[in-house]
């Protein structure tokens, strides 16, 4: 589990892949520490087990199912990325709850630089936008954002200058594709209101033959 806070810009040394998934080696200094084999690490919203490390990188075996549902599969040695290790008992919740579990890929569109914040907009598959809520969460490319404007499947996104220079999103390019993962908990609400444990609806019908209406 993560905050969607990043820690730090960490760069991809080597990227090999094999017939099934991939091995990526990710050059860094501060998720290293306190971090042993076995532990997770987030890069660039993906959820990753850390199968080898040294003093100044890390190694993650990269599934199939990352490759094809992300942009993992995409990258080469020299690409920046977000990091940030799991999150303790005892850390603050600076972000929201991000699973590391990445729903799908979408689109950065546009930058807009105002005087004290920047504004950038996404276009997210059409199946994935029922997730996206006004001033609701949602992270892209593990950083934690709060939705400012939605127009069907395109949203937008207001963030400070501290977010924008500290993560890779300094970096993103018209037409580029990022990981994106919704709210959870938009996910679970779906989940209940469509069957309850005994396999109704929860509909207006259900609520009143149980008392609630």
């Amino acid at each position: 589990m993560f905050t969607g806070i990043v820690e730090e810009i960490g760069i991809v040394r080597g990227f090999t892949k094999k017939s099934h998934g991939a091995d990526i080696v990710v050059k860094c200094q501060k998720v290293l520490k306190d971090t042993v084999i076995g532990d997770s690490i987030s890069i660039n919203g993906c959820c990753q087990t850390v199968v080898a490390l040294d003093d100044c990188t890390f190694t993650a075996n990269v599934s199939d199912e990352t490759m094809k549902i992300s942009t993992l599969g995409n990258f080469q040695s020299g690409d920046l990325v977000n990091l940030e290790r799991a999150l303790t008992p005892i850390s603050r919740m600076g972000g929201h709850i991000v699973q590391g579990h990445v729903d799908c890929t979408g689109k950065f569109l546009r930058f807009e630089k105002l005087s004290d914040f920047y504004n950038l907009t996404f276009e997210i598959p059409h199946a994935e936008s029922k997730y996206v809520v006004y001033k609701g969460s949602i992270a892209i490319n593990g950083v934690s954002l709060t939705v400012a404007e939605i127009n069907g499947n395109i949203f937008k996104t207001a963030i400070i200058p501290h977010t924008y220079e500290t993560t890779t999103l300094h970096t993103l390019k018209s037409g580029d594709n990022v990981n994106i993962e919704t709210d959870i908990l938009g996910k679970y609400i779906e989940k209940f209101l469509s069957v309850n444990n005994n396999g109704n609806r929860l509909n207006e019908d259900f609520l009143k033959e149980n008392g609630f209406l």
